[in-house]
């Protein structure tokens, strides 16, 4: 037997801000592969919608490190605890109360980003987002680093850069127009509007779909989103909108009956491992790291660029965009844009007056 050399960046390192486990792989027989396993990565995180934190970033970068060494590992299932998120991006409290003017800092932080980003497209092993809930931010750019992405049909997808201050320059720039085109690609990363998975998968940002709403013991698909496909007046197609009005309010009581079961979406993942082991390993890996060159030619040219601009950001926007998303309540996160255009237009000072005028909770309270 060959006595191997441990060439993790830390053995035998202790994972507490995530949770790092082996799991089995599944065969179509409902037994289990012999000798082999998966290592499924998870964001735990759920009360803060599995925001990543600075000790969250550092932690997944050891994982993915670890996980690309094992040498029984056929595949990493990137996930996250909870059935409401996969990740929201970064934690809007850390960075509202401590990222926030102060640049230097933010560009350490960003150093971290960028490697967690790098650490899920070098991995030696195929990588599968199993997206859990939402995927909003950094949390889509994660995912989007990924090879795969298996999504519950609850799953909600969408930027949130320019709403809140900041600018998905963390990969979604780089890897979403990759996915759907640059046209689409400009509406998501520009207006932040959400994606239902319907509409993902049809726009062939994602791999497979599982339904995980269970009414009367039976599952049915999201009931928030039009599944019918069809043409409206204008001649788009319809199929993975979101409903409004009345159909929208009828789908809410609908989904109050139900309750979530991620099994299906679990037997897809299993499903999606067992077949990647019925491959020739090296042939494989080189097939991934061909395939990831797309992602990586934008991804290298960009990240120290968009690293030193997010981070001069944090002195502006980003220093009153996240402190009102963290100081506000539902409903009342975001600045009032056209205040704020309207002052920048008659000579306003990035100071900490103006940022304080910008916040919906400091005016909620003066009134």
């Amino acid at each position: 037997m060959t006595e191997f050399l441990d060439h993790n960046l830390v053995p035998d390192f202790e994972f507490s801000e995530i949770r790092y486990e082996e799991r089995p792989i599944p065969t179509p027989d409902g037994g289990r592969v012999e000798g082999l396993h998966n290592v499924w990565i998870v964001l735990d995180n759920p009360k803060q919608y599995n925001s990543y934190t600075t000790p969250m970033v550092k932690e997944t970068i050891l994982a993915f490190r670890k996980a690309s060494n094992d040498r029984a590992c056929v595949a990493v299932v990137f996930t996250a605890a909870g059935d409401k998120a996969f990740c929201t991006g970064g934690n809007t409290k850390e960075y509202a109360e401590y990222y926030s003017g102060q640049p230097h800092e933010y560009r350490q932080y960003m150093r971290l980003f960028n490697d967690m980003v790098t650490a899920i497209l070098h991995c030696d092993k195929p990588v599968i987002c199993r997206a859990n809930g939402m995927r909003v931010g950094g949390g889509q750019e994660i995912g989007m680093a990924t090879d795969f992405t298996v999504a519950s049909d609850l799953a909600m997808f969408s930027q949130a850069g320019p709403k809140h201050g900041s600018v998905p320059d963390g990969g979604s720039t780089d890897f979403l127009p990759l996915f759907v085109g640059i046209e689409r690609a400009m509406f998501s990363i520009t207006l932040c509007e959400p994606w239902s998975a319907h509409k993902a998968y049809r726009y062939g940002m994602i791999t497979e779909v599982a339904p995980a709403l269970k009414v009367d013991g039976e599952f049915i698909a999201n009931p928030m989103v039009i599944t019918d496909r069809y043409v409206d007046d204008y001649g788009r197609i319809v199929h993975g909108e979101y409903k409004t009005g009345a159909d929208r309010k009828a789908a809410k009581e609908l989904m109050a009956r139900g309750e979530v079961d991620l099994s299906r979406l679990d037997t897809l993942v299993g499903e999606l491992t067992f077949k990647l082991a019925q491959t020739m390993p090296d042939c494989l890996n080189k097939a991934l790291e061909s395939m990831r060159k797309h992602k990586l030619e934008h991804w290298d040219r960009n990240r120290e660029s968009n690293r030193a601009w997010l981070s001069l950001n944090m002195m502006t926007e980003a220093n009153a965009g996240f402190r009102a998303f963290n100081d506000g309540t539902r409903g009342e996160r975001e600045v009032d844009f056209l205040a704020l255009r309207r002052q920048l237009a008659e000579g306003a000072v990035w100071d900490e007056a103006f940022i304080q005028t910008l916040n919906p909770h400091i005016k909620a309270l003066s009134r």
